[in-house]
């Protein structure tokens, strides 16, 4: 079987550490930084932050509605987040990885990798998926820009 990728990346002008937390947040931050065209109904089942959080969500593509499932690891607590696909036999696995670039600034790559299935249903997957997921992670990349550049509420006095 062949190894398919796909990865985007971008210099965000935003700490490290936020960004990894909005990412990381699955309840509030996460749903926030998905294009909603293609990512839909993002339900926390387990956990809700980081390593141990299972989630599913609906991606519409081609016209069609693909369930999944997915459970959050940690293997770089604060640095790298991973999505595993819970489905049998899938291989399909998303990271995302911050990395610091400056006081202000940090590097975020999302990248999956997973099997390419064989015959006709496999040659479309290696003609169309990587491009269409670089361009959808590339729409990601900006969203987690504009989320982090919002102003922050002030708190309300009791």
């Amino acid at each position: 079987m062949t190894t398919l990728h796909a990865q985007s990346s971008a210099t965000i002008d935003a700490p490290a550490d936020e960004i990894y937390r909005l990412m990381a947040d699955y309840r509030t931050g996460h749903p926030r930084i998905l294009p909603g065209r293609v990512f839909r109904d993002l339900t926390v089942e387990e956990g809700g932050y980081g390593a141990g959080t299972v989630i599913r969500f609906t991606t519409h593509v081609g016209g069609k509605d693909i369930p999944s499932r997915m459970i959050v690891t940690e293997p770089e607590p604060g640095r790298v987040l991973v999505e595993t696909d819970t489905a049998p036999g899938s291989t399909f696995a998303t990271t995302f990885t911050v990395t610091p670039v400056a006081d202000r600034r940090a590097e975020v790559e999302i990248k999956t990798e997973w099997q390419a299935r064989g015959g006709i249903a496999g040659l479309m997957e290696r003609l169309f998926y990587p491009m269409g997921m670089r361009h959808l992670y590339r729409q990601e990349l900006a969203q987690i820009a504009t989320v982090v550049a919002e102003p922050v509420p002030a708190a309300v006095p009791a």
